[in-house]
């Protein structure tokens, strides 16, 4: 359970601390929708709001109550009787379950028109992002700095991944790269890859992708313009 009834008469305690989640593997779904109710209860902290209910944040989302619920009873009680959930102390603890409540470090591979762009992207900073390195094969880019991010060598890669303690790789190389690339950062210990690349990438099970096409997501639109 995570919040109890809003009729039922308010408790002078909030939220407990997340607890690890048993042998039960919690759905890929249910870790999108955190990161979700974290950037809702972000804008909640932003306009001083002290308390929010189950019922409204599932509106903001175009979600219902009980999903909100449910999601949340993976990690925890959360909810407090009659009041509903305190926003700064869950934000704080879905952060905490996300791995977000600390800088999180990235390493960009490719710095290319798309690189560039996520180099110059401050949302990542926003949410304690950081992407700390990047990597690029062409000599006039190598030593060079965007976004105050220093670009090194690509051959170089492995070396500056395990130096930066980098946790996340991305990719934004051209497709016939994607694989190799995707092995050397493996290779330095990342066994987290954001990819941009259209092209699937071969992994161990330790190792977690995800994939962002642009393009297929597009297409996806246009189907709703007939």
């Amino acid at each position: 359970m995570s919040e109890n009834n809003p009729d039922s008469p308010p408790t002078p305690h909030a939220a407990t601390s997340p607890s690890p989640p048993t042998e039960k593997k919690i759905p890929k779904a249910v870790i999108k929708r955190l990161s979700l109710y974290s950037r809702v209860l972000q804008n909640l902290e932003i306009m001083d709001r002290e308390k929010v209910s189950s019922r409204e944040l599932a509106a903001r989302l175009g979600l219902n109550s009980a999903q909100v619920r449910k999601d949340l009873a993976y990690f925890g009680q959360f909810g407090v009787p009659g009041l509903g959930y305190y926003v700064s102390d869950l934000r704080q603890n879905i952060k905490r379950i996300l791995g977000t409540d600390r800088a999180i470090r990235l390493a960009l591979v490719g710095v290319g028109n798309l690189g560039t762009a996520l180099l110059s992207y401050a949302g990542f900073a926003r949410q304690g992002f950081h992407i700390a390195v990047a990597f690029d094969c062409d000599r006039r880019k190598i030593g060079s700095t965007k976004g105050n991010v220093r670009i090194y060598d690509a051959a170089d890669l492995a070396r500056i991944v395990r130096q930066e303690e980098i946790d996340i790789g991305i990719l934004a190389v051209p497709a016939d790269h994607a694989q190799a690339v995707c092995e050397s950062l493996i290779g330095a210990g990342i066994n987290a890859i954001l990819n941009f690349v259209p092209a699937h990438l071969s992994v161990p099970d330790s190792v977690h992708v995800h994939y962002v096409d642009l393009s297929i997501e597009i297409e996806s639109l246009s189907y709703y313009l007939r």
